[in-house]
């Protein structure tokens, strides 16, 4: 089907006076009146455009698999998740592993620990990596959400879902980072490349903890959007627009640990600008999806 000029034009003056996604927003809305929900379509949705504010906590809960596709089901599956949420924390409170003062990320990560059976015997114990990320992603999530039972069913379908699909795709991101640096700027590379940089790169902040913690919120929720919705391989493309961003200073450090540093602390107030750049990097190399919506 051929391009429609008068859309193309109406997007691009939307755009230009601060009203994209208008048209997005109502194509979301649609889809959200199927019965049951067309869970591909909502994902290739999130894949193309950002959710609007008011049905982000919504589509994550539906792509996490926190509410099932069927509306009639809904409010059944907000009841239990509610008594689950209360059981688990009761339990733990008789264990004592929690008290009223424990801050609530801890809750979330001894309330996660108990449903996987992973509940250390002593409260001391030391985190693992997956605790540290789920401590990272539930600080974030805090900030977002306001209703604790819905952050912490997103936070553990999150973790959940990000171990699981993404797990063994994890440790070849820097190399995937290091392939597409190549080809959109070899100079960058190579500079990096002799300062032995390369290898110290923040991944653990940039791609266990999904930037939690890094980006503000704003740009957080936007590319946890593309993950959510099926994509890991956005975490290279806000990487490696970071280091293009940024490539003057970069270029002007000749230590490793200084780049690290430095990259480890950016600069907040551009941080929109740079997920958009990474998103559209994102699409040249990996391509939009084609579903209509």
């Amino acid at each position: 089907m051929a391009e429609d000029p008068q859309r193309n034009f109406r997007s691009h003056y939307y755009e230009k006076v601060g009203f994209r996604g208008v048209e997005e927003k109502k194509s979301l809305e649609i889809l959200l009146k199927d019965d049951p929900l067309d869970l591909e379509k909502l994902c290739t949705f999130a894949q193309r455009y950002p959710l609007p504010t008011m049905y982000r906590t919504l589509v994550w809960k539906i792509l996490l698999g926190i509410l099932p596709p069927h509306y009639e089901s809904h409010a059944t599956v907000v009841t239990f998740r509610k008594e689950q949420y209360q059981d688990l924390l009761q339990a733990l409170q008789v264990i004592r592993f929690v008290q009223d003062s424990t801050p609530q990320v801890w809750v979330y990560l001894r309330m996660y620990q108990l449903e996987s059976g992973t509940l250390p015997r002593r409260p001391s114990q030391s985190l693992g990596p997956e605790d540290k990320m789920l401590i990272a992603i539930a600080e974030a999530m805090e900030e977002m959400i306001e209703n604790d039972v819905d952050a912490y069913w997103l936070v553990k379908c999150f973790v959940k879902q990000f171990n699981n699909k993404y797990g063994d795709s994890l440790p070849h991101l820097p190399k995937s980072l290091e392939h597409y640096l190549n080809l959109e700027d070899s100079k960058l590379l190579a500079h990096l490349n002799m300062c032995s940089a390369m290898s110290k790169l923040p991944y653990d902040v940039w791609f266990t903890h999904c930037f939690a913690g890094y980006l503000p919120e704003s740009s957080l929720q936007r590319v946890w959007d593309k993950v959510i919705s099926g994509s890991c391989k956005i975490l290279v493309f806000v990487a490696m627009e970071i280091l293009l961003t940024f490539k003057m200073k970069l270029m002007a450090m000749n230590k490793a640990e200084s780049i690290t540093q430095f990259l480890l602390n950016i600069p907040q107030e551009n941080t929109d600008a740079i997920i958009s750049k990474a998103i559209d990097l994102w699409h040249k190399y990996v391509g939009t999806p084609v579903h209509s919506v």
